[in-house]
């Protein structure tokens, strides 16, 4: 019979259909599964101690990691620039998944190309990959500048992209000055923020290359791999409001939040690739984001030989510093309108310190992230009890240390580098907290556990808008207290609902 597309069911109520009950329970027949008894029992039991010790033991295995592959922060980065396409050497269902999660976080249509490596490119390399998917990139898509990045595919069998592109422009793939820096993303190691700073590194080296000149006096500001659309936003309108000249460098702002107007551009602005090859030139360099972007800095540093500082400017003590180093760099006053900002940031922080003071929380996602978050919410007084971070390294937990050192309120919380979130479930089972923070992933902790989540980080799929308002700065730090401080009512109101009972108390007014 056919469909009336006004009655097709969404797959939350479609799978509750009678038939659907009877498949699932046929299916549970057939793998002669365990009694309910029995799967309530061992559920029970992974919530204890003794579980917690096998899981905090276990070496070969991973179980949903809170962190992403190179290649997605690399296509992130390289769509940070004007009409540059992201062109990846490895298979489409690769390529797919990167596209496919950068969409569903941003809810805009991500385009990256891929080489479409299958089997005999895996024997025989991927060179003729190579030099078809460029010349087809090039007039297909028209791009000012292709950025090339690899898989676990073209990594495992040794493409030499450096020599592939070159035979590329000899076959008159693409022009010989034709832009297309390459960095060798493999998805085994790192996580998507060392696939960003490679690919960002490989971008300024060569844009840059033969343009060292005298100063032109502007600040080079870098964000790191940051999906707050409003953060980006928000470091262009401090610069301006304080007369900074400065090149934000891969401003993705706008390709990932494009206006609807009946148009469709597949490249929305970007840091202009002029601007890129000039930022060797700048007098300074501020990245707002450490960890993401070591290789870059170290780079800017040694061979831009320029002067490199890092600012997290979360919460008020971040940006008063972030603001000052720009001060100080740029030789430009921090204006009246910033310092009313900062007092209505605080006035906000004191109206609502009091419903955080004193309340543990567990945190989880990216290194710059997570330090950011706990530095701010130890501001408000609230401490951190679990700190995981996949994708850490020994100088981020000696930071993130150093951070908790510096108030009593950190002195609880412990750094959990390199493990899952099947990890944090012991965690929170065994040392339950007020409330946690992290992505999407998360709400089946919360679910689990009944800790509320907050969701802030990347990625957040299931809440719209989230990532087009800013978390950094006087502006953010009011949105990150909103967020926090209303998750905590409203876990309040769910705890006192139930009439003559738990709502012991009129309360309205908090």
């Amino acid at each position: 019979m056919p469909q009336n597309p006004e009655k097709i069911q969404d797959h939350v109520e479609l799978f509750h259909q009678p038939e659907y009950k009877e498949l699932f329970e046929r299916k549970r027949e057939f793998e002669k599964g365990h009694s309910q008894e029995e799967i309530d029992r061992v559920a029970e039991w992974t919530k204890s101690w003794e579980y917690r010790e096998k899981n905090f033991a276990r070496e070969t295995l991973t179980v949903n990691p809170a962190k992403g592959c190179q290649p997605l922060g690399a296509i992130y980065a390289a769509a940070g620039f004007e009409g540059t396409l992201p062109f990846v050497q490895g298979s489409q269902g690769c390529v797919a998944y990167f596209r496919t999660h950068l969409t569903r976080h941003f809810k805009e249509p991500f385009s990256a190309v891929s080489s479409s490596m299958t089997e005999d490119a895996a024997v025989f390399g991927g060179l003729n990959n190579m030099i078809d998917g460029l010349t087809n990139a090039y007039s297909l898509y028209k791009p000012k500048m292709i950025a090339v990045s690899t898989t676990c595919m073209a990594e495992v069998i040794g493409d030499d992209l450096g020599a592939f592109i070159g035979n590329a422009k000899n076959a008159g793939a693409i022009p010989e000055d034709f832009p297309v820096p390459f960095a060798h993303t493999p998805s085994f190691v790192g996580s998507h923020i060392t696939g960003y700073d490679n690919m960002l590194k490989s971008i300024l080296a060569n844009l840059s290359e033969g343009k060292k000149g005298k100063s032109n006096g502007k600040i080079n500001l870098i964000p790191g791999f940051d999906t707050y659309v409003g953060n980006l936003r928000e470091i262009k309108r401090i610069a301006e409001l304080m007369g900074v000249d400065y090149t934000l460098l891969a401003d993705n702002s706008d390709y990932v939040d494009s206006p609807n107007d009946g148009h469709f551009n597949m490249y929305q602005k970007g840091t202009k690739l002029e601007d890129a090859a000039d930022a060797c030139n700048a007098k300074a360099t501020i990245s707002l984001q450490k960890h993401s972007t070591l290789k870059t800095c170290d780079f800017i540093n040694k061979t831009w030989k320029q002067e490199v500082t890092l600012s997290s400017p979360w919460g008020i003590r971040g940006t008063d510093e972030f603001l000052m180093q720009l001060s100080e760099l740029s030789g430009k006053p921090i204006p009246a309108e910033l310092e009313e900002e900062r007092g209505r940031a605080v006035d906000a922080m004191t109206d609502s310190h009091a419903w955080l003071h004193g309340k543990r929380f567990a945190i989880y996602g990216d290194p710059d992230l997570v330090y950011g978050v706990t530095s701010f919410l130890m501001e408000l007084g609230a401490e951190p009890v679990h700190i995981l971070v996949h994708n850490s390294s020994k100088e981020f937990e000696k930071d993130m240390q150093g951070l908790l050192d510096s108030t009593e309120y950190g002195k609880g919380g412990t750094i959990w580098g390199g493990k899952d979130l099947w990890h944090m479930r012991s965690l929170l089972f065994t040392e339950p907290v007020d409330f946690m923070i992290g992505n999407s992933y998360g709400k089946y902790l919360e679910r689990d556990t009944k800790i509320p989540l907050i969701r802030i980080g990347y990625p957040i799929m299931d809440r719209h808008n989230l990532h087009r308002y800013s978390t950094i700065g006087y502006q953010g730090t009011i949105n990150l207290l909103t967020w926090v401080v209303n998750a905590i009512f409203e876990e309040i109101d769910r705890n006192t609902n139930i009439p003559s009972k738990t709502d012991i108390s009129f309360d309205l007014i908090r």
